[in-house]
């Protein structure tokens, strides 16, 4: 999607509070010896308290309203029967949309651990994805972010799942420019334009580059076994630079 109108921005903010409203109940919310189902439920309630439709269902027939991946699964999680257990790995991603507009966000926990590999593999899971929104602005190469989160994963000593990218959202959950690489990628030769609205979601790891089938058609997990770790937001490029859609505050 492409915004030129205050009142599209204003929409696409609106949606974005939702699903970052949602996101962080569900984090907050979230202890050992609950399902995963009891937790997408808590999601569910709050996202129809707001009147929001949660996207992965209105888009895909997704079984759930967020995507709740429990490490080794790093991506698109089915909710059910799975317990949640202290020092689990957690990532919860809530998409969604409203009034026509759609945001998506996403982060990853430790839940109740004292770990402090996994605590430094979340706080630069932040620094990457902050790192790629530093360089998003209008005119900027749609290759910029990809290559700024690479530079920060080889620096820190990090890989990066290289087929789960970034992509177009705000009319439609997936949508143009498509997919956008949040690694460096030399075929990438597309320019970021003035209000392009876009996701930037970089999987960071700590030796993880894939993510691959599970059994249920949906889950999604790493290649090798190395904590991998998932931070997004929903963004609208300006000439002075992006402007998040999707912070709680």
């Amino acid at each position: 999607m492409t915004i030129d109108r205050e009142d599209q921005l204003d929409g696409l903010k609106h949606i974005g509070l939702i699903v970052a409203r949602t996101l962080e109940l569900m984090r907050a919310s979230a202890e050992p010896g609950m399902t995963t189902a009891e937790l997408d439920a808590i999601g569910a309630e709050y996202l129809d308290q707001e009147g929001a439709q949660p996207a992965p269902k209105l888009t895909y027939g997704f079984p759930g309203i967020a995507c709740i991946s429990i490490f080794p699964a790093i991506a698109h999680g089915l909710p059910g029967s799975q317990v949640l257990k202290a020092g689990q790995l957690i990532n919860i991603d809530v998409s969604a949309e409203k009034d026509g507009f759609f945001a998506d966000t996403g982060a990853s926990f430790a839940l109740q651990a004292k770990d402090k590999r996994l605590e430094r593999l979340c706080r630069d899971g932040k620094r990457a994805l902050w790192t790629g929104i530093r360089q998003v602005r209008s005119g900027a190469a749609l290759a910029a972010p990809g290559n700024a989160i690479e530079a920060f994963a080889r620096a820190n000593r990090y890989s990066l799942i290289r087929n789960l990218a970034s992509h177009g959202v705000g009319g439609a959950l997936h949508e143009e420019p498509g997919a956008i690489p949040t690694w460096r990628d030399p075929s990438e030769r597309r320019r970021i334009h003035d209000g392009l609205v876009f996701t930037l979601e970089p999987f960071l790891s700590l030796g993880a580059e894939w993510a691959v089938d599970g059994d249920d058609g949906w889950t999604l997990y790493a290649d090798r076994d190395a904590p991998t770790v998932q931070y997004e937001h929903t963004m609208v490029a300006t000439r002075s630079g992006a402007v998040i859609t999707t912070l709680a505050a």
